[in-house]
């Protein structure tokens, strides 16, 4: 071969092997950490009971594989298109062997760092005389995700297989409106992969729920009046509409949430009463004949006052019996009961298995023989139950990689190897690996920061949170360094005491801009980083509002804050900037009517600015997850000019305290050293709250167990 065509070969493979190279290489960009209440505790599988049987230990099965959060399921009838899904039939019948058929379960999972719904065909029970060492092989889960990466990376709800579509919420689509829930109902065709929207553009669906014959969906809506900021039981209306193509939509009930179908003029669904304030379940019958309304639909309420009874299920025909999950005056516990229609009583099913366990959203088989519902998964071998410090969410952005963190008010250290954060009480500095994790602060805490001159220097807010402008709250630091192995030994830098928090750090290190409410209003001041307010104290802003949640830019010249000053007092925050001498004040977003955007936080290039907000209303209704006091609250990025805006969080949770860090730490999920998964959370406190109990309510026996014989 000639020198030079050899050298020009050579030159074109090293040129090849250089771009390969550089392709496996995590690209340059920055990470963002934001904080989600209870989620990483949440430890989520389906699990199901038979109804024909007195529940117990034993007959409770586990479906779902312990990996994520695995919720909100559906039992589908088997159909032809969702068969063909499953190109391996011998996973399912393999030969030479006599199988029971498959469970069949479609549920929501948010493995991978996004919500996704997948598709399980499980073996509930496998014959003995299939337990031999070749059978070992045959894996008992067959596992199909559904829609492949169609809609992006949003939230997905509520899915329902019938026949040849999977009916479902998702959030991919902005409706363009400050404090408009993204939610709406999509059907996908499951062979094709063809979506058509059934909602109205500008409205929002929740929780729907196909009838027996795939002609009529029936959702949870607020329709044209949209979301008016509530977080607890909606004041949603009921409406239909064909599944086909979502048209013929037509409001059948006033305030209602959670539709389930029996047949085809039958439906179920939950509100509060009126009447007594318990949250019971109602029967809606349609008219056979003639138009459909709300004058021609009869409601009827069938659980009693004395609980609360929520999210019920049916199954296809059953008229005796549908499962609801309940609260009861003398429980702490959300448990899954069924009714019976027919003898107007309860019948215990979770409670009987693991009385001291929230159980969530039950859901029926086709033919009643099975009700699901999910839980945490408890204690477990499975390696894949692990215990996340942070757990990566699926960014929108390529460049930027996203995280949440077990824990509150995160930030990270100048060069972005460490994490501080508050736990409620108690104030941890950590690795961004999730080694070398300590307390340096065991008070009340929130809100972080680092100073980015002096190192291991981190600001926080001592005292409680929420709290009035005379609460005593004050600004401290702490060397987290030099006091190694130290726990409380900090630096008082307020003195008055009145609700001072929220503290930023100048770029040089040398000030910090904070709240305080020593004038009986809280506005913002500037003081020494080092000495504190007797080095130097004076005051930014000034006015009878609340000016809060501030950040200083990486170039020293805008302090980013939240601001209600445009309405005082009523919760509305829309965020503002500012000059440090506190020249050039001008809003940045505009959160809409009533709404909030708060806890903004500088991009190190400081172009842009990382927020929590309620643009995007809510996504599910807050009744069938664990309680969150804003399951409104979602991450968003936007310019200094106020353009670009854009969502990185889709859920149904509540994202706040985000923090924006220097380098990018690889999409992958960072687990906790030494801490195995610990399934807890808050039950909705507003369900905590039980009306009086009135004498026609009869509380719970607990001594009288009961089991099910009311299978159709």
């Amino acid at each position: 071969m000639k020198p030079l065509k050899f050298l020009n070969l050579l030159l074109h493979f090293s040129l090849a092997l250089f771009h390969a190279t550089v392709a496996h290489e995590p690209p340059s960009g920055t990470s963002i950490i934001f904080a989600t209440l209870g989620r990483l505790d949440y430890d989520f599988d389906i699990f199901t009971l038979p109804t024909g049987d007195p529940p117990t230990k034993t007959n409770e099965l586990r479906i779902t594989d312990g990996e994520s959060v695995n919720f909100n399921g559906h039992f589908p009838s088997p159909s032809p298109s969702l068969l063909s899904l499953l190109t391996n039939k011998t996973l399912i019948n393999p030969p030479g062997q006599q199988n029971p058929p498959p469970l069949n379960l479609i549920y929501v999972t948010e493995r991978g760092g996004s919500s996704s719904i997948f598709y399980d065909a499980v073996y509930a029970d496998t014959p003995r005389s299939a337990r031999s060492r070749s059978a070992l092989e045959i894996p008992k889960r067959v596992q199909i995700p559904l829609l492949d990466g169609k809609g992006g990376i949003s939230m997905k709800d509520k899915p329902t297989v019938s026949g040849d579509y999977l009916v479902y919420v998702s959030t991919h689509e902005n409706p363009g409106k400050p404090r408009t829930s993204w939610a709406a109902v999509y059907a996908t065709e499951l062979t094709t992969g063809l979506t058509q929207r059934l909602t109205p553009h500008g409205i929002a669906d929740f929780s729907p729920a196909v009838s027996p014959s795939g002609v009529y969906t029936a959702v949870a809506s607020y329709g044209e009046r949209g979301w008016s900021g509530e977080v607890e039981e909606l004041s949603t209306d009921i409406y239909i509409f064909l599944t086909r193509d979502g048209t013929n939509r037509v409001k059948v009930v006033e305030h209602g949430g959670w539709p389930s179908w029996v047949d085809e003029s039958t439906l179920y669904f939950h509100r509060r009463s009126v009447e007594d304030n318990w949250i019971s379940v109602y029967k809606a019958t349609l008219p056979n004949q003639g138009p459909i309304s709300i004058d021609s639909v009869i409601v009827e309420r069938v659980t009693p006052p004395g609980l609360h009874a929520f999210t019920p299920a049916t199954s296809p025909g059953n008229k005796k019996f549908i499962a609801v999950a309940t609260r009861r005056p003398n429980s702490d516990y959300r448990h899954v009961e069924l009714f019976d229609l027919v003898k107007n009583e309860f019948i215990q099913l979770t409670r009987l298995v693991s009385p001291q366990t929230h159980h969530l959203n039950p859901f029926i088989s086709p033919d009643s023989a099975r009700v699901g519902y999910h839980r945490c998964r408890g204690a477990s071998s499975d390696k894949k139950s692990t215990h996340l410090l942070l757990e990566n969410v699926k960014s929108p952005i390529p460049d930027i990689s996203l995280f949440r963190i077990d824990g509150s008010f995160p930030s990270f250290s100048p060069a972005g190897d460490r994490i501080a954060y508050v736990d409620f009480p108690g104030l941890y500095v950590v690795d961004r690996d999730g080694s070398n994790r300590r307390q340096v602060f065991t008070g009340m805490a929130f809100s972080t920061a680092w100073n980015p001159a002096r190192k291991g220097v981190v600001y926080t807010s001592a005292g409680p949170t929420f709290a009035s402008e005379s609460t005593e709250v004050d600004i401290i630091s702490i060397n987290v360094d030099d006091d190694l192995g130290q726990i409380n030994s900090f630096k008082k830098l307020t003195s008055n005491g009145e609700n001072n928090a929220f503290p930023a750090v100048s770029p040089d290190g040398k000030w910090v801009v904070f709240r305080s409410g020593r004038s009986g209003h809280k506005n913002l001041y500037i003081m020494d980083a080092s000495e504190g307010e007797s080095g130097g104290l004076y005051r930014l802003t000034e006015g009878p509002w609340s000016d809060t949640m501030c950040n200083w830019s990486p170039d020293g010249e805008w302090i980013a804050f939240a601001s209600d000053r445009e309405n005082p007092g009523s919760g509305s925050f829309e965020l503002f900037l500012i000059h440090p001498n506190g020249t050039g004040l001008r809003k940045l977003v505009q959160s809409g009517s009533a709404g909030r955007a708060n806890h903004p936080y500088f991009s190190p290039d400081g172009n842009s600015i990382v927020f929590t907000s309620d643009y995007g209303g809510i996504s599910a209704e807050p009744i069938s997850n664990p309680h969150h006091y804003q399951p409104y609250g979602e991450i968003f990025t936007v310019k200094l000019d106020g353009s670009d805006l854009k969502r990185l969080t889709q859920n149904s949770y509540e994202d706040g305290t985000p923090a924006w860090g220097p380098t990018y730490i690889k999409p992958k999920d960072v687990e906790w050293p030494g801490h195995g998964p610990q399934c807890s959370f808050e039950e909705c406190h507003w369900l905590n709250k039980m009306p009086v109990l009135g004498d026609s309510a009869a509380p719970w026996d607990s001594t009288k167990p009961q089991c099910s014989s009311a299978s159709p």
